[in-house]
């Protein structure tokens, strides 16, 4: 046989056995140059001005290129592992180690930028469609065209061309450093024979699990008013950061096989053949690859973490819209206000007014505060706020000795966490006024120009006449009073903003379009979004792929062990079933505490970031959660057919 019929042989042979590295391969080129495409596209010209998307998408190509540098050499590190008796042969029948790399190399270079050539006519393809995804989710009014761009394909290669010398250069390494007797011993080092949980892996196990909870405990009340200042605030984030890594890999490395040896006691030892399947991957084969699974698990969690924030910011647009203008449209002048009026009763658009006055006064909230005031840096209590009457707020009624906030946000009251009841002090120029507070709603009455981020304070009438006529000029804004418009028509509401904005007033501070401020948040978000779900696939599919192909290794590692039990009369049935045992484990065990990591990680302030939760990041979760299952699935078909040959 030609070295050229060995070269091809064996070519044919890794795709085969490496179908799932061959997919994982040409879909990050697919993907990179779909990036990269967008980077050089002339149609995101109409949206660089408004979503910035050249710098964020030159940015991700960045994090995109070192994901699968990560990958493809952790990859060929299996693989060469796995020829390893194959390499010992060759040297066997008298190949020098030069002419073994030069057919490793040939191979692994037809390969693999067979696959890149591959991926790059697929990533061109979908091209077009990915930018019309990113217009669509960022609401950018653009055509998107399928564009060939020179420079985004030889910027590609040049790339993956990078990659491919450092994965020649780990072979070579490889090879020049083996015996050809470790070279027939390399993949019988494995982790199997480790039998003995030492007392050391036990409390390891046991600190693990407390780190992690700790961690958890601490990014619960980070925004609870425990932590204040920002020395704290920063202690407790490389608190929580580091226990929570650091738990992470003592949860590998020792609580797993810990339990699951506390499990086999239990039992006394009788344990069935599933048990016995799915368990010795647990105790003796997970702690081995802490480093992996942690690194796993930790990129894991802030792929889905972003991921969520950024969805859950793009899925409350138009809540978060609602308190820069508490109507379709804000105006802090009447004289605006009438000007727009008049161009919407020119273009026969229907709307209603409102009109709220509005007056500046120093509040002392110290007694209905349940944070320590003191922290918050407000001089003892006194905040700055606005106070409307209640005469102008619908669903409002206070009497006279009353008064009631309007207008918190779930980050407000996580901040400053308003009790139920008190009293607060009302300080004019010349007077102090004493009012019983009952309370505090979410609605918005004023715009962002007056409340700044605070509530309202809303007063009966006449204290509000009493406040006006006693304020102080000094604390007093530029405007006294809102005007808003709500359209009659909601279908009408995208001409009207467009009348908005040619108007010069648009630009005044303080006018404010609710439907353009929602429009912004979603631009802004919707490419966050885009970008970091991009890369969480990238990650995902080929973090699935290193657990796929570890699985591989065990599964041809244990094959006669499958023989013996196939001959002992188990049927394919019995083991196939301890094999779904193990697959959950092996990868249901990282999914759930990533998904652990990374809940924890959005319920310690989400609020920062929009006003609902469950819905993005329970959705966001059970995509990655079915996407991630697909793996596991393949494992499972793959032991069958391993199973399957085990007695041929």
């Amino acid at each position: 046989m030609s070295i050229n019929q060995l070269i091809l042989r064996n070519l044919k042979k890794n795709v085969q056995s490496y179908y799932l590295y061959v997919f994982a391969l040409i879909f990050s080129a697919a993907l990179y140059l779909m990036f990269v495409t967008l980077q050089y596209d002339p149609s995101m010209d109409e949206a660089t001005g408004s979503i910035k998307g050249a710098a964020a998408v030159r940015t991700a190509s960045i994090l995109l290129v070192a994901i699968v540098s990560i990958f493809l050499l952790y990859a060929n590190n299996l693989f060469i592992k796995r020829r390893s008796k194959e390499i010992g042969l060759f040297q066997l029948i008298g190949l020098t180690k030069n002419r073994i790399f030069w057919i490793l190399s040939a191979e692994n270079l037809i390969l693999y930028f067979s696959s890149v050539l591959i991926g790059s006519i697929l990533g061109f393809s979908a091209s077009k469609l990915v930018t019309m995804i990113l217009f669509k989710v960022t609401d950018v009014e653009a055509v998107a065209s399928l564009h060939f761009s020179a420079q985004a394909f030889w910027q590609t290669i040049m790339v993956f061309s990078g990659i491919s010398l450092l994965i020649l250069l780990m072979n070579y390494v490889f090879i020049k450093h083996q015996s050809i007797l470790s070279l027939f011993h390399v993949r019988s080092k494995t982790e199997i024979h480790i039998k003995k949980i030492s007392i050391i892996e036990g409390f390891m196990g046991v600190c693990g699990i407390l780190l992690i909870a700790g961690g958890y405990y601490v990014s619960s009340k980070l925004f609870d008013g425990d932590f204040v200042s920002i020395n704290q605030l920063f202690l407790a984030m490389i608190f929580i950061l580091s226990s929570v890594i650091i738990g992470t890999y003592f949860f590998y490395k020792g609580s797993v096989c810990f339990l699951a040896n506390i499990l086999r006691k239990n039992k006394d030892g009788y344990l069935n053949i599933n048990q016995v399947m799915s368990m010795s991957s647990i105790m003796f084969r997970m702690k081995s690859n802490a480093v992996l699974l942690t690194v796993i698990t930790t990129v894991s969690a802030l792929a889905i973490g972003l991921l969520s924030l950024s969805y859950i910011s793009y899925y409350s647009a138009e809540k978060t819209a609602e308190s820069n203008a508490p109507a379709d449209f804000a105006f802090i002048s009447t004289e605006d206000a009438n000007a727009f009026g008049d161009v919407l009763a020119e273009h026969e658009i229907g709307y209603n007014d409102l009109t709220r006055e509005v007056v500046m006064a120093e509040i002392n909230i110290k007694d209905i505060v349940g944070t320590n005031i003191d922290d918050l840096n407000t001089n003892g209590g006194m905040m700055t706020m606005p106070i409307v009457s209640d005469s102008y707020v619908e669903n409002v009624d206070v009497s006279q000795n009353e008064t009631q906030f309007t207008g918190s946000s779930d980050a407000m009251q996580q901040l400053m966490s308003f009790k139920e009841s008190g009293d607060i002090v009302i300080h004019g120029l010349n007077e102090a006024i004493e009012r019983e507070y009952i309370g505090v709603t979410k609605e918005d009455v004023l715009p962002l120009y007056f409340t700044a981020g605070l509530p309202t304070v809303v007063v009966d009438d006449d204290t509000f006449k009493k406040i006006s006529a006693d304020s102080n000029a000094d604390i007093q804004r530029e405007s006294s009073v809102f005007v808003g418009f709500n359209l009659e028509n909601a279908s009408s509401i995208e001409e009207a903003n467009h009348l908005f904005q040619e108007m010069p007033l648009s630009e005044e501070h303080g006018n404010a379009s609710q439907y353009a401020s929602a429009q912004i948040q979603k631009q802004n978000m919707g490419l966050y979004m885009f970008i970091v779900g991009f890369l969480g696939l990238t990650f995902l599919i080929t973090s699935g792929c290193i657990l796929y192909f570890k699985q591989m290794d065990e599964s041809e590692e244990e094959q006669p062990n499958y023989t013996i039990l196939r001959k002992l009369g188990f049927t394919i049935k019995d083991l196939v079933k301890g094999i779904q045992g193990k697959q959950l484990f092996n990868f249901g065990i990282p999914l759930i505490v990533g998904l652990l990591h990374s809940y924890f990680a959005v319920q310690s302030g989400w609020f920062f970031f929009g006003t609902e939760v469950w819905t993005p990041m329970l959705l966001v979760m059970g995509i990655y959660t079915a996407l991630y299952s697909i793996f596991g699935l393949l494992s499972v078909i793959y032991y069958k057919k391993i199973i399957k040959e085990s007695l041929k």
